[in-house]
């Protein structure tokens, strides 16, 4: 079994849509596939420009449960970036960003480990990728600036350890070890987030 690293954003649940929204403007340029319409928890209606089950029929999530989005995701071309794309033919957009993808998000509209809250749940499609999102500055700018942008509580890159990196803590940028999220430690850790 390879490596199954990933971003998780906590967010107060009113925030998805916004969120969605801020992740849409993350999109390639260029439309590839048709857009999908999901429909939230209350009946909130967005249009994002992924696929869900690399499908695009409508996603009715109104009823809660959680959305499975397959997501490519434009990020600025670092060395580690630029690494990784080497090869596949892929060229910058005109603000220098390249495309990374698939990139699977689980968004679950409510986390047990802390009420009121959504996670989406960013995880890197193979090992290299999950490498790639552990090196990359940019990856986890573009992460925590979507964190920000949404008005979540908090940003961690989940390595599949003990702990994980927060770089999105309570409204400010940080870069420190947290509890991991399958540690005895992270239930005490939400309790530190701003509501």
């Amino acid at each position: 079994m390879g490596l199954d690293y990933g971003y998780q954003i906590y967010l107060p649940a009113r925030n998805v849509a916004r969120a969605l929204g801020e992740l849409t403007r993350l999109a390639p340029p260029h439309d590839r596939v048709p857009p999908l319409a999901v429909t939230l928890p209350g009946g909130e209606r967005v249009t994002v420009p992924f696929t869900s089950g690399f499908k695009s029929e409508p996603v009715d999530c109104s009823a809660g449960g959680s959305l499975d989005l397959d997501t490519s995701i434009m990020f600025g071309a670092d060395d580690a970036v630029r690494a990784y794309v080497d090869g596949r033919g892929l060229v910058p957009d005109g603000l220098g960003r390249l495309q990374v993808g698939y990139i699977y998000m689980m968004g679950t509209f409510e986390s047990p480990l802390h009420p009121r809250h959504a996670l989406l749940d960013f995880t890197a499609a193979t090992s290299d990728m999950s490498r790639l999102f552990e090196r990359s500055a940019s990856i986890r700018e573009v992460f925590t600036g979507l964190a920000a942008a949404s008005g979540a509580v908090c940003c961690l890159l989940d390595t599949e350890s003990e702990t994980s990196r927060a770089t999105w803590l309570n409204g400010r940028p940080v870069d420190e070890a947290v509890p991991g999220i399958y540690s005895e430690g992270f239930r005490e850790f939400t309790q530190t987030w701003d509501d």
